[in-house]
C-alpha cells in the first residue's frame, strides 16, 4: 500500500479533512440557524480567540464551503461570510448530527418543528430511490470501488486537535460525546472502517494508515463514550446500538463527499439499499408525515 503522503486525496479523505474540526462545525451551525455571516458575531457567539476564528475562516473559504461577501459599515468596506451551494447540502448532515445526540441524550435540548405539518418532530434516514423508511446500517451493503483505499484518507492535518477554549455548551452547541467522533478527521474516519466491517486493532491500523498511539487513544475514547465495545476476547471492537444508530451521519457523509469532492465519474464508496437495489440516496423524512425535511420547511424552537 503506497504512503499516505505520496496517495491523491480521496474524496471522503477530502471531505474528514474539511469537517473533522469542531469550529468548523460549530461556525457552520450558527451560519445555518442564526444566519451568522460576520468575524464578530461568530467570535462573540462562541467566545473563540480571534486568530483562531481567523484561521477557520479562512480555510473554510479555501475549502468552498463559505464565500467572502463585501459589505459597507460605518463608512468602511468588510467582509461577511455566505454558506455556498457545496456548503447548504450539509444541512441534511448537521440535522442528523442532531437527530443522533436526542437518541443519546434526553436534556430538552432545541425542539425541531417542521413547518409543513406544525409538528415537532425527529429525522428519520430515508431512501430517496424508493422512499422506503427508516433505513439503518443492517438495511444496506457496502461496495468498496477502486478508489476506497482508506489509506487515501490520511491527508496531513491541518490544525492541532483545539484545547485552548472549551466547546461553548448552549443548545446550538454539540455535545462533548458528538466531538469524541467529529472533532478531529480521525475519528470519523476510524467510524466509517467499523461501519465497512473493520474491527481488528492491526486492521484499522493498516486500512487508515494511522499511527498506534492515535489508534489506541480514539478507540478508548469510542469505548468511554459508548459507540463501540470494549474489545472482544478475539480483539475485535464492534459497533454498539448507539453507534449503529450514527449511520444516518456516515450515509450523508459519505453522499456529500462524492458529490462535491471528486474528480471524476468514480464512486470510492457505494452504498447500497438492500430492500430496493439502489444506491441508497439519503433523505431526511419527518417522522410524523413522512415528508422530506428540508431547510426551508423547518426551524428550531430554541
Amino acid at each position: 500500500m503506497p504512503s499516505a503522503h505520496l496517495s491523491p486525496r480521496s474524496a471522503i479523505g477530502e471531505a474528514l479533512l474539511t469537517l473533522g474540526d469542531r469550529w468548523t462545525l460549530l461556525i457552520l451551525v450558527r451560519a445555518f440557524v442564526l444566519r451568522t455571516r460576520r468575524f464578530g458575531d461568530w467570535r462573540d457567539q462562541l467566545g473563540l480567540s480571534e486568530s483562531t476564528l481567523a484561521v477557520r475562516l479562512r480555510d473554510m473559504v479555501a475549502a468552498g464551503l463559505l464565500e467572502r461577501v463585501p459589505y459597507e459599515d460605518g463608512g468602511r468596506t468588510r467582509d461577511e461570510y455566505r454558506l455556498t451551494p457545496r456548503a447548504l447540502e450539509l444541512w441534511n448532515l448537521l440535522l442528523a448530527i442532531w437527530r443522533w445526540e436526542q437518541m443519546s441524550i434526553d436534556d430538552g435540548g432545541p425542539v425541531l418543528i417542521h413547518d409543513r405539518c406544525g409538528r415537532s418532530t425527529h429525522p428519520v434516514l430515508g431512501c430517496g430511490a424508493c422512499g422506503e423508511k427508516p433505513v439503518t446500517a443492517r438495511d444496506t451493503t457496502a461496495e468498496r470501488g477502486a478508489r476506497a483505499e482508506f489509506a487515501r484518507i490520511a491527508v496531513p492535518r491541518l490544525h492541532r486537535r483545539a484545547k485552548e477554549l472549551p466547546t461553548p455548551t448552549d443548545p446550538l452547541s454539540y455535545y462533548p460525546e458528538t466531538m469524541e467522533i467529529l472533532g478531529d478527521r480521525w475519528s470519523p474516519a476510524i467510524l466509517a472502517a467499523a461501519f465497512l466491517g473493520v474491527r481488528r486493532f492491526n486492521d484499522f491500523k493498516s486500512e487508515l494508515g494511522i499511527a498506534q498511539s492515535v489508534l489506541a487513544d480514539r478507540l478508548r475514547r469510542f469505548v468511554a463514550v459508548g459507540v463501540v465495545h470494549a474489545p472482544s476476547h478475539e480483539g475485535e471492537y464492534r459497533l454498539t446500538h448507539k453507534g449503529m444508530d450514527f449511520f444516518p451521519v456516515f450515509a450523508i457523509l459519505v453522499d456529500w463527499a462524492q458529490t462535491w469532492h471528486h474528480d471524476d465519474a468514480t464512486r470510492e464508496l457505494t452504498i447500497r439499499h438492500t430492500a430496493c437495489g439502489s444506491r441508497l440516496e439519503p433523505v431526511l423524512l419527518c417522522e410524523v408525515c413522512g415528508e422530506e425535511l428540508t431547510r426551508s420547511s423547518v426551524h428550531f424552537n430554541l
